[in-house]
């Protein structure tokens, strides 16, 4: 397969007082198009700065930090903004909705920085919200919906523009059991059917059962990189 994101010898540091912390070492792995993997390892590991440099939105100290086409370290910020609108969606631990905004409404924010029409936007989000299986629910406000359902309207927007990439950070922590396991179906059901390339960062097992592949991490070191048989949706 086709390699979508590449880290080469990439190197994170952060200046904690007069004390400079070592955040990932020298750390090289890729990610093919059309994976699933998740970034597992205990706190302070270096799974969410993974990927905050994936997105964008952070730089590596050194190294090398490749997306597509794009070189992330050689863009100024400007670009990387620009990039980012365009090639990455982000599914965060807590929803982000903004109140006042309508489900649909939420969903449709990503389409402003484009030049399309707003029945273009208004016919893409709606879309984007039945993939989630949300279409009865696109007049609701974020206070009308349940936690899971939030974490639906919040993917929607995450796909909504069609990124490259799909990525997650800790999309069930704040979740009970039930919808957790909804939203781990839902994001199993975009790579399978829909061939989106997702990279989840997960401190549960059995969310992580979900990747076809899992990359362990250690004090920013790459420990263990495990290609891994997909649970069932009833798992």
């Amino acid at each position: 397969m086709e390699t979508l994101v590449k880290l080469d010898n990439v190197v994170k540091l952060y200046k904690r007082d007069a004390e400079e912390v070592r955040v990932l070492d020298n750390l090289s792995f890729e990610v093919k198009k059309g994976d699933f993997v998740a970034l597992m390892g205990p706190s302070g590991s270096g799974k969410t700065t993974i990927l905050n440099l994936m997105g964008g939105i952070d730089r590596a100290t050194s190294g090398s930090v490749r997306v597509g086409e794009s070189e992330l370290t050689r863009l100024s910020e400007a670009e990387l903004t620009r990039w980012r609108s365009q090639h990455v969606g982000f599914i965060f631990q807590l929803y982000h909705l903004i109140p006042v905004l309508t489900a649909l409404e939420n969903v449709e924010l990503p389409l402003l920085l484009y030049k399309m029409s707003r029945s273009e936007r208004r016919e893409r989000a709606q879309k984007a919200l039945k993939i989630v299986g949300l279409e009865d629910r696109m007049g609701h406000f974020p206070r009308q919906l349940s936690g899971g359902q939030e974490q639906r309207v919040a993917i929607a927007r995450a796909v909504v523009s069609d990124p490259l990439l799909l990525l997650a950070d800790e999309p069930t922590g704040d979740l009970d059991a039930k919808s957790a396991e909804e939203i781990l179906v839902l994001l199993e059901t975009l790579h399978s059917k829909l061939g989106k390339t997702i990279v989840m960062v997960t401190h549960d097992p059995k969310a992580a059962k979900r990747a076809s592949r899992a990359v362990h991490l250690e004090k920013g070191v790459l420990e263990r990189d495990e290609q891994q048989p997909r649970a069932s949706a009833s798992a």
